[in-house]
């Protein structure tokens, strides 16, 4: 079977986020869920960076656009949040590209949009490690 990575971590900020979606329900804006998390991880002491400005480089030039993801936390997990009926693969992309761009193994996708249940989804950056699929076929 495989490793969760960062379990402890991911399911402390998942369930701030069950705890913001409790409270606030689907149907504010992003910016409202973004606010209320900055309290909910300082309540329950999660460190976190809120909006960091991430440098992006391509072929070794540093670019003068760079990126912000939601929320850094832990120093290792990219937290992006939305306010969408559904997540789509845009939104997952999105995130991926995030991962890619830092090298970090996971990024959380969360959704407050999504009725009658918060939305989240793991999402592990491939080129840092191999799927169960690639450890299996090592095998061979």
């Amino acid at each position: 079977m495989a490793e969760i990575i960062f379990k402890e971590e991911s399911y402390k900020i998942i369930g701030a986020c069950f705890e913001v979606y409790k409270l606030k329900g689907c149907g504010f804006t992003e910016p409202v869920y973004q606010e209320c998390l900055k309290v909910e991880f300082g309540l329950q002491k999660i460190p976190f960076v809120f909006e960091p400005k991430i440098q992006l480089e391509y072929k070794g030039a540093i670019l003068t656009q760079y990126f912000k993801p939601d929320f850094v936390c832990y120093d290792k997990i990219i937290v992006e949040l939305k306010g969408v009926s559904n997540l789509i693969d845009e939104h997952r992309a999105q995130t991926m590209n995030y991962l890619n761009a830092t090298e970090y193994e996971l990024g959380l996708l969360i959704n407050f949009g999504h009725f009658p249940k918060l939305e989240y989804e793991r999402l592990g950056n491939r080129k840092n490690y191999k799927t169960l699929e690639d450890e299996i076929n090592s095998w061979r």
